[in-house]
């Protein structure tokens, strides 16, 4: 079954039910590049880490074979976003070849982290004002939000957004401009709009095309196309299998694939349950990403329930972030919006993974009313657990074959969480 049109000026082709061969795709890469004026320019890739699902050892070949004679440099950008920056081996497992063999296979082309701490790396390209954050929002940011982003972008003449579409806890559906913000951005829109999504809640947002926080990206997405010419091929995943590529414009383009991705990605259930067993994929190597096992899963879970995110080999809540987390711990989001003066000094980014952590809830009187409890089952300590106000179950005393099958009963095992997303389908 063929997914939903293509926009006018988009090239693509997505289907529901069967992924693309590898020949479909090498067409639609030079279908879709082959009017892009790139004979002779600098090209820069900004492709996704390890923590997305991506066929992107193929796709790092295939560009090569359209562009590599086309163009004077093709070179790749890794949208970090806050993540750690990437080794050597970790680069060679994204990509497929380590560096030797890149420089056989792919000579001349080069691949750089992004550094989102580092004020040289940044440059400014404009600021949102106040009255646009305002009406963007709705009046839930209304601070001027400066658009900084990686300066490395300046040196190339154009640039190729490459990466998969999901359902998103902050934007609703991630891809597309979130490559750049906060994929190769700076701190200030990062922390605007994680803590505009915090806002809206992750609830109300993860799912949905229309978000304040796609708002603000497309807004902020003006600044570089203003200064560079942008192209999106943007991907859409069913677990590790490519089922669409859409190359264009960077919201036509994104609009295509996320209208696909809502087909494959998310999951309807008839009931809420009590206890949802959520087991984060592999790829996912501290709390700071594994936590998408919590809000791909929040929406199905009953008032009053639990999700056990089970992962025994996960040891970190977050090697960059985690020590301002074990500061304010994980909250609602009324617990810090009613008590500012707290924590009106904490970046914003750092409020809003606790807030979506957390879950929805209450905070009235000086207490503070989770809707749901969620519980750690990992390698991160007890104390620790504790500490951070979330639950502690032993990872040794779970038998996940006990939630398997299990759903008349209120009990919902999701293996590989954290791509897909759980709603519960309307009466």
């Amino acid at each position: 079954m063929t997914a939903p049109g293509t926009p006018s000026g988009v090239v693509g082709e997505g289907h529901v039910d069967r992924a693309l061969d590898e020949a479909a795709v090498v067409d639609l890469l030079a279908r879709g590049l082959a009017d892009v004026p790139l004979d002779g320019k600098r090209v820069l890739v900004i492709i996704p880490d390890g923590t997305r699902s991506a066929p992107l050892p193929m796709l790092y070949r295939r560009l090569y074979e359209v562009l590599g004679r086309r163009v004077t440099q093709l070179d790749y950008l890794i949208a970090l976003g806050t993540h750690p920056p990437m080794s050597d081996a970790a680069i060679a497992r994204l990509l497929g070849m380590d560096e030797a063999e890149r420089a056989r296979r792919t000579p001349g082309s080069r691949v750089f982290n992004h550094a989102w701490q580092d004020a040289s790396a940044l440059t400014e390209l404009g600021t949102i004002s106040e009255s646009t954050m305002t009406e963007l929002t709705g009046g839930l940011v209304t601070r001027p939000t400066p658009v900084r982003l990686n300066r490395i972008i300046l040196a190339y003449d154009h640039l190729l957004i490459v990466g998969p579409v999901f359902p998103h806890e902050v934007a609703g559906f991630s891809g597309g401009a979130k490559y750049l913000f906060p994929g190769i951005a700076g701190p200030d829109i990062i922390d605007a709009t994680h803590w505009l999504g915090a806002l809206a809640t992750s609830h109300a947002t993860i799912g949905v095309k229309d978000t304040a926080v796609r708002r603000v990206l497309h807004r902020a997405a003006a600044f570089v196309t203003d200064a560079r010419p942008v192209t999106l091929a943007a991907l859409v995943m069913e677990g590790k299998t490519l089922h669409g590529l859409y190359l264009g414009d960077l919201e036509r383009a994104w609009e295509a694939a996320a209208d696909l991705s809502a087909e494959l990605n998310i999951v309807w259930k008839p009931r809420p349950y009590r206890s949802v067993l959520s087991m984060p994929s592999a790829m996912y190597d501290e709390l700071w990403t594994a936590a998408k096992a919590m809000y791909k899963t929040e929406p199905v879970i009953a008032d009053g329930g639990e999700v056990i995110i089970y992962a025994p080999e996960l040891k970190e809540i977050s090697t960059v972030h985690g020590h301002l987390i074990r500061q304010v711990g994980y909250h609602v989001r009324d617990y810090f919006t009613h008590q500012w003066e707290r924590f009106s000094d904490v970046p914003w980014a750092i409020l809003a993974h606790a807030t979506h952590v957390k879950g929805g809830g209450t905070f009235e009187g000086g207490v503070e009313r989770p809707r749901i409890r969620v519980t750690l089952a990992t390698g991160i300590p007890e104390e620790i657990c504790r500490a951070v106000d979330l639950g502690y179950r032993d990872p040794a005393g779970i038998d996940p074959e006990a939630w398997r099958d299990r759903e008349d009963e209120g009990l919902l095992l999701v293996e590989n969480a954290g791509e897909h997303l759980f709603r519960l389908r309307e009466s």
